[in-house]
C-alpha cells in the first residue's frame, strides 16, 4: 500500500483497531534483508505500508548545514539536491546501490536499517548524522524527537532507538540530518601485499594526523582465493580514501601513504575518484537477479581482530568483503555455489570466538532459498529489547518476526 500522506494517519489507526500486522517500508528495495516478516492471519504476504509519497525535501538550511526531509525521499535525489549547494550527507550508499546510488532506496530506509559503511571512519555512523526525527506509532500517534538545529537536547533520544530498529517500533515519517561541505577533491589508494604489513599500515593510518576519509579491508566480489599463493587481487587489500579542498593537501597525503606503503613492502595503486567509486561499488545490485542465489552477511568485530579473521583464507573462500578498518564492521558476500551454509555457520562461530566477552557478530541479510540460518542471534539485552517493543507496539503488529537482537 502506498497511501497519500493526508490519509496515512487514519490508515494506521484503522490497522491498529483491527490489530492487523504490517511492515513499514520506503521503496521496498531491501525488504528481503534480514529475517522474513511473518504475515498476519488470513494474509499470504505481509501487508507493506510504503512512505513513497512522503517524498518532499521540507527545508535545507544551507547556512546551518542541516536538511529536513520526508522519509520517502530517495537518497540519490537528496544527495543531488545537496550537491547543487556544495553540500552532502556524509553517508555511504547502502550496499548494492551502484557507484551512482541509483539503487540506494530512501532516506527513511537508510536510517531504519542503521548500517554505516567505510565513511564512518571520519564522519561516524548514521545515527550520529541524525538531528531530529518524526514518527508514527503503531496506534497512529504522531511523535517527534530532537529538532532542526545541531545543538538540540529536547525530548527523549528516540533517534538512536529508531536508528537500526528495522521497522519494528514505528513508521519514520520525517528526518532532520546534518550536512557537510562537499570535498572538492577525492583520491584513493589500493594497497596490496602481505597481511602483517597491511595490518601495520592500518594501525599507522588510524594513529596518523592525516586521517583518511575511509580505510577498508577490501576484496572483490569475484574472489574465490583459498590460499596465500592465490593471485594478488584475490588477497586482502587496504582501500584508503582521501578527501580535501586542496590539491596540494591531497598530493601530500598520497606521497605520505605511498612512502609508508613502500617502507613495509606493499604495492600502492593510485585511484582517481571514478576508480575509487567503482572499487567501492564492486557489489551486485540490491535486487537479486532472477534465479540468483547468494549470501549477504554483516560482520562485526573489534578492529584489531579483523586481520586474524582475514588470515583464515579457507573460511573466507568465495567471499568478497568490505570491512571498515577503524570500526570492525562491514559486509561480506558470495554466491550460493561458492559458499555452502556450513561455512557461514563456521564463520559466525569464528566471529564469536574472536570477539570473546565483548562479542563478535554475523548477521545474515540475504541467504539462498532452502537455507534457514537465523538472521541474528539473541543479544544479551534481549529482555530489554522485548520490553521496549511491548511499549511501542503492544499488539505486536509491526514487522512480526523481525526484531533486532531477538532470534526469530
Amino acid at each position: 500500500m502506498i497511501p497519500d500522506p493526508s490519509a496515512l494517519q487514519e490508515l494506521v489507526q484503522q490497522l491498529h483497531r483491527h490489530a492487523t500486522p504490517w511492515l513499514p517500508a520506503g521503496l521496498g528495495s531491501r525488504l528481503h534483508w534480514g529475517p522474513p516478516v511473518q504475515p498476519g492471519p488470513g494474509q499470504t504476504e505481509p501487508l507493506v505500508l510504503s512512505t513513497a509519497r512522503l517524498d518532499r525535501i521540507v527545508e535545507h538550511c544551507v547556512g546551518d548545514f542541516t536538511v529536513t526531509v520526508q522519509a520517502g525521499v530517495p537518497l540519490q535525489q537528496l544527495q543531488q539536491e545537496l550537491a547543487a549547494r556544495g553540500q552532502w550527507l556524509a553517508l555511504d550508499w547502502p550496499w548494492g546501490s551502484g557507484a551512482d546510488g541509483s539503487e540506494s532506496g530512501t532516506v527513511g530506509g537508510l536510517v531504519a536499517r542503521g548500517l554505516a559503511g567505510g565513511l564512518r571512519q571520519r564522519y561516524l555512523g548514521v545515527r550520529d548524522q541524525l538531528i531530529g526525527l518524526s514518527l508514527m506509532r503503531a496506534d497512529g500517534t504522531a511523535a517527534k524527537a530532537g529538532g532542526r538545529v545541531v545543538k538540540n537536547v529536547a525530548g527523549y533520544d528516540l533517534m538512536r532507538l529508531f536508528t537500526g530498529s528495522w521497522g519494528s517500533l514505528g513508521l519514520i515519517t520525517e528526518l532532520t540530518l546534518r550536512t557537510l561541505p562537499q570535498p572538492r577533491l577525492r583520491r584513493g589508494l589500493l594497497l596490496q601485499g602481505p597481511l602483517p604489513a597491511l595490518e601495520r599500515l592500518r594501525r599507522q593510518a588510524l594513529a596518523s594526523p592525516l586521517m583518511p576519509e575511509l580505510i577498508e579491508w577490501w576484496r572483490p566480489a569475484g574472489s574465490v582465493a583459498a590460499s596465500a599463493a592465490a593471485a594478488p587481487e584475490a588477497q586482502p587489500a587496504l582501500l584508503i580514501g582521501l578527501a580535501s579542498i586542496s590539491a596540494e593537501a591531497i598530493a601530500e597525503q598520497l606521497g605520505t601513504w605511498c612512502t609508508s606503503a613502500e617502507a613495509v613492502g606493499l604495492q600502492a595503486e593510485s585511484l582517481d575518484p571514478e576508480a575509487l567509486a567503482c572499487r567501492r561499488a564492486d557489489t551486485p545490485g540490491s535486487r537479486a537477479n532472477a534465479g540468483e542465489q547468494r549470501w549477504l552477511l554483516r560482520l562485526g568485530l573489534l578492529p584489531a581482530q579483523l586481520h586474524e579473521l582475514l588470515a583464515d583464507t579457507a573460511l573466507l573462500q568465495g567471499l568478497g568483503y568490505s570491512l571498515v578498518a577503524g570500526s570492525g564492521l562491514g559486509m561480506a558476500w558470495g554466491s550460493a555455489a561458492a559458499v555452502p551454509a556450513y561455512r557461514v555457520e563456521a564463520l559466525r562461530r569464528r566471529c564469536k570466538e574472536l570477539g570473546g566477552d565483548l562479542g563478535g557478530t554475523l548477521t545474515v541479510l540475504e541467504q539462498p532459498s532452502g537455507s534457514q540460518l537465523p538472521a541474528w542471534e539473541n543479544a544479551p539485552s534481549r529482555p530489554l529489547i522485548e520490553a521496549v517493543k511491548r511499549q511501542f507496539d503492544p499488539l505486536q503488529q509491526l514487522a512480526r518476526g523481525r526484531l533486532p537482537g531477538v532470534q526469530a
